[in-house]
C-alpha cells in the first residue's frame, strides 16, 4: 500500500456511527503504520476528546483530526470545549482538518456559525491545517451541501492569500508527500 501512495489510515470514534473498539487494536495498527511515516486521521465529536486525550497524545505519527474535532457551534469558539481542542492542537504532531461545515452547521448555507471556529484554527495553527470539502459528503442525513458554497468559505476561514497558500498547498504537499 506504501508503493501505491497510501499515507495514512483513518480511525471512527464517533459513537453514533460504529462501535469503537479498544486502544489496543488501533494501537497495533499504528505501530506498523509508523515505520513507514503515515499519519493516522481520527474522527471524534467534542464530547468525546476528554476520554480519548491520553490515547491521542501518546500516537507517534502526526494525527490528523477531521472536521475540527465536530465542536458545538451553539457553543462559544472561547468557551471550554472548544479550548480543549485548542489545548489539543497545541503538540506539534496533531494538525486538523477544517472541514464538513455542513455536518456541524445549525444555520445551515453558508455556514457562517462554522467559521469562527475554522479561522481560530487557521491563525493559530497555519501550518498544521487542511481543507477539504469531505465530498461525496458520506452519511449525510440531508441532501450533499453545494461545493460552491463551501469552497467560497475559505476566504472567511484563511482571510490571506498566504494562509491560504498553506491551508490549501503547502500544508497538504508536506503533509502527504514529504
Amino acid at each position: 500500500m506504501h508503493a501505491a501512495g497510501v499515507r495514512g489510515v483513518r480511525f471512527n470514534y464517533v459513537k453514533r456511527l460504529v462501535d469503537p473498539k479498544p486502544d489496543a487494536y488501533y494501537r497495533g495498527i499504528i505501530d506498523k503504520i509508523a515505520a513507514f511515516g503515515w499519519h493516522v486521521v481520527v474522527y471524534f465529536e467534542a464530547a468525546d476528546l476528554a476520554e480519548k486525550w491520553d490515547f491521542f497524545i501518546s500516537l507517534p505519527t502526526n494525527v490528523v483530526v477531521d472536521h475540527m474535532g465536530r465542536p458545538d457551534v451553539t457553543k462559544s469558539p472561547d468557551g471550554p470545549e472548544f479550548a480543549q481542542f485548542l489545548r489539543l492542537m497545541e503538540r506539534d504532531n496533531i494538525w486538523s482538518k477544517v472541514t464538513c461545515p455542513e455536518r456541524m452547521s445549525v444555520a445551515g448555507p453558508p455556514y457562517d456559525d462554522v467559521v469562527p471556529f475554522a479561522k481560530s484554527l487557521v491563525e493559530k495553527f497555519p501550518d498544521r491545517v487542511i481543507w477539504g470539502t469531505d465530498w461525496p459528503h458520506p452519511n449525510m442525513k440531508k441532501e450533499a451541501p453545494d461545493d460552491g458554497v463551501l469552497v467560497d468559505r475559505i476566504p472567511h476561514i484563511a482571510p490571506t492569500a498566504a494562509l491560504q497558500k498553506q491551508l490549501l498547498v503547502d500544508n497538504p504537499m508536506r503533509l502527504y508527500w514529504t
